[in-house]
């Protein structure tokens, strides 16, 4: 799957964003390793703290299905539906993502592509 195709596919996932506090709607397509797609869109909640991201929702989706090894994100946000400008991973999600992911892992955002171990060089484990 090439880039445009998954960045398309978080466009899409965005357009189910729940974001009535912010206006900021957010989508992210996560292509497993062995193919799969799974799309995830923030959802915000009136107790700011209980907001979950594109990210985080795509990648426990894949998890609740049983899927546990990821090759690529792509993760589009913006307001009004304008998805120009690059929206990178929170810390949370970056981290989510290092639970899964090995520093390689592609994250892709309207800009280029990026690795994990770029955006969270020093990740947190539990050793």
């Amino acid at each position: 799957m090439e880039n445009k195709e998954l960045l398309e596919l978080a466009i899409e996932a965005a357009s189910n964003s729940y974001c009535s506090y912010s206006g900021f709607s957010v989508g992210a397509a996560l292509l497993t390793e062995d193919g799969r797609i799974f799309t995830g869109c923030n959802v915000e909640n009136s107790s700011f703290s209980l907001t979950i991201c594109a990210e985080r929702t795509a990648i426990f989706k894949a998890v609740s299905e049983g899927c546990r090894k990821f090759k690529a994100i792509a993760i589009v946000g913006g307001a009004e539906g304008n998805y120009s400008h690059p929206c990178c991973p929170c810390g949370a999600c970056l981290q989510v993502m290092s639970e899964f992911c090995d520093d390689d892992f592609s994250i892709i955002l309207t800009n280029g592509e990026f690795t994990l171990g770029e955006f969270l060089p020093m990740r947190f484990e539990l050793n």
